[in-house]
Parts: C-alpha cells; sequence; structure tokens
C-alpha cells in the first residue's frame, strides 16, 4: 500500500547521528514551523491527517525516530533515557536549519520532547504533550512526586508481552490475535467505538517497529522484587524506565515555553489506573504474586504529570490541560478537530 498522503513529501536527512525518515507537509513563507514526534510501536505516519490539516503558512515536519518508520535502526542506550531520540531529533533540526519550533510528542514521544527542552531549550518555540509518559517515566513509582520502587521492578524491556513482539517480527497485520498491532491498536490505542478510513495505515506504522534487545522490547535483568525482573540497559521501553528517565527538571528551567497538555479520560495506556502498569494489573489479578498496594502501588501517571506542570507554572512557565471526554490514547485521531483547534492556539 502507498502510506504517504498525497500533499506530503518524504525524504531522508543525514545526520552525524542517523539517517532519518522525515515526513513534511511544507509551506511557503511560514509564519510557524511545528515538529510532530511519534510514540511508541508507531511512526511520523500516524500524524499525516494532522499535517494536511493545519494552515496552509504552517511548515509540518514529523521525524521517525531510530528503529521506527523508515529511519535507520540503530541501537538504543537506555542508560540515557530517552536521549538517544531527543538527540537525533536535534540533529535532524540542526540539518534542516527550521530555528525554534513547535514540538508535538505522542505518549513516548512526550518525554522526548520534554528531554529535547531540558537539553535544548533555545530550540523550543512551545511544548504539546499528548497522552505524555510521565516525567518520571514507566512503572514502578509511587506517589505524585514520582518515588521510585522496589529498584523500578516491573517497569522496562521485560515487561513486553512476547506474543505481541513475535506478531510485530511476523508482520501480521490481521485481527485474528488479540496481540496481533490491528487488536490492540483498536483495544489500547483508541477508545471503543473508534473507526478510521487509515486503520490499515495505522497498523503498517505500527508494524515498522524494530525489534530485538537494542530496540522493541530492550532487555531485561532478573531482580529478587515482584514480578522478577528489573530494567535493562538497551532498547526502546528501558529508556522510559524510571531508574533512567526523568525529566521533571524541565520545573527549573530559566526560561519556560508554554505548554499544552492534551489527553483523554478513556485512555488504557497512560492513566492513574493504566492497563500497561503491572503493578495495576497485579492489584486486578491479572499477574499473579501481587505483594499488594503498600509494597507495589499503581503508578499515578497523571496525577504526577500534573503535579510536575503545577511546579513549571509555579516557577515562572505556564501551561494549559485540555481533557478530551471519551478518548482514548489518540486524541490527534479520535478527536481531530478539537486537537487541531487546541494546537494551533500554540502559534
Amino acid at each position: 500500500m502507498n502510506t504517504i498522503l498525497n500533499g506530503i513529501t518524504a525524504s531522508h536527512i543525514s545526520t552525524p547521528r542517523l539517517r532519518a525518515h522525515v515526513l513534511e507537509r511544507p509551506a511557503s513563507n511560514p509564519r510557524a514551523t511545528v515538529v510532530l514526534i511519534h510514540g511508541n510501536v508507531s511512526s511520523a505516519l500516524f500524524y499525516q491527517p494532522l499535517m494536511l490539516a493545519l494552515e496552509p503558512d504552517v511548515r509540518a515536519i514529523a521525524i521517525d525516530l531510530r528503529g521506527f518508520g523508515g529511519s535507520e535502526i540503530l541501537p538504543i542506550d537506555a542508560t540515557r533515557g530517552v536521549r538517544d531520540f531527543s538527540d537525533d531529533v536535534a540533529s535532524v533540526l540542526d540539518e534542516l536549519q527550521t530555528g525554534p519550533v513547535h514540538l508535538v510528542g505522542w505518549s513516548m514521544g512526550g518525554g522526548v520532547v520534554m528531554q529535547f527542552l531540558l537539553d535544548h531549550p533555545e530550540m523550543v518555540a512551545s511544548l504539546t504533550l499528548q497522552a505524555p509518559v510521565s516525567p518520571y517515566g514507566f512503572g514502578s513509582t509511587s506517589g505524585s512526586d514520582g518515588v521510585l520502587i522496589n529498584g523500578g521492578a516491573g517497569s522496562g524491556g521485560g515487561g513486553a508481552n512476547a506474543d505481541f513482539v513475535a506478531s510485530l517480527q511476523a508482520g501480521d497485520d490481521t485481527a485474528d490475535s488479540p496481540t496481533s498491532a490491528r487488536a490492540v491498536f483498536r483495544g489500547t490505542y483508541v477508545a471503543p467505538g473508534y473507526e478510521s478510513e487509515h486503520e490499515d495505515l495505522w497498523v503498517a506504522s505500527m508494524l515498522t517497529t524494530a525489534t530485538g534487545d537494542g530496540n522493541y522490547p530492550g532487555t531485561g535483568v532478573p531482580c529478587d522484587a515482584w514480578p522478577g525482573f528489573a530494567p535493562g540497559d538497551s532498547g526502546v521501553l528501558n529508556t522510559m524506565a524510571p531508574t533512567h528517565f526523568n525529566v521533571s527538571g524541565i520545573v527549573d528551567l530559566p526560561t519556560k515555553p508554554h505548554i499544552l497538555w492534551i489527553h483523554g479520560d478513556a485512555d488504557a495506556i497512560v492513566s492513574d489506573a493504566s492497563f500497561f502498569d503491572l503493578n495495576h494489573l497485579g492489584a486486578l489479578g491479572a499477574i499473579p504474586g501481587w505483594p499488594g498496594a503498600d509494597v507495589a502501588p499503581a503508578q499515578p501517571m497523571i496525577s504526577q504529570t500534573r503535579a510536575v506542570l503545577d511546579r513549571y507554572a509555579i516557577n515562572g512557565g505556564s501551561y494549559a490541560e485540555v481533557v478530551l471526554e471519551g478518548c482514548g490514547h489518540s486524541p490527534h485521531l479520535e478527536q481531530p478537530e478539537r486537537f487541531l483547534q487546541e494546537l494551533a492556539a500554540q502559534f
């Protein structure tokens, strides 16, 4: 199938770090440049309808992260958190000579753009966080201040569903298995009832994910704490493990661009009761042996993000939170008109 929609151009940009695949909706004499960063098990393909819907004087750029889409497959050093990804983005923007940009990050991409803000604040005109990973990472933290628990046990690459990884490796684009990309998209990326003429494109995007210890999902190591594994040092899921990832330092930046935080109230992936948080699944009885909420509480992801952004505002920044009713993990797909309205207000 042709995965590039009419009006979008695709190219490869060679930088000192990688050969990156980039989608662009160009604009003559643009008044603003928007850079869109996708999430885990996806690619820039997901952003094409949004890019086409932007005002014609807005330049839109969507970058495939390493190991996703058409970008070069390179190993990911998770001990740097998501810095391999954010440094790659910076290298692409340097090659394109964009100047300051309006950054949009979805899910894991929200963590990438927060890291980018920490490391390259002069390059950020505004930040839009769409259903972002908590500033304290994914899994194994407690409280609104993101306290690490059990050495990160239950987070990182060891928590991936092996059948889902095998489905990605096999390129299964059917809905025959509950762990196929299509079934996972329908069941977790969006709220029940969502339908799209572009679903085949979304599935094709998911299936571009490179698998292995250096990519998705990454490695895990055994540990004594329940459920018996801790984050490894390489691969995608370990970049967001709380032992490696913490971007709460954005609250101390001397210059703070405005942040838009937009998320759905029916998000199965990022919430205070995430179905991808092993501690929450243990509490539900889906994983045996859970030691109880006093030892392994569910991560309050939304509360953590709100607490960090509140501190960001107290320290001189500003943010707006938009909660979309009945929306899952993909606001730009599920409620595109509202998402576009909120994003356009950033510039």
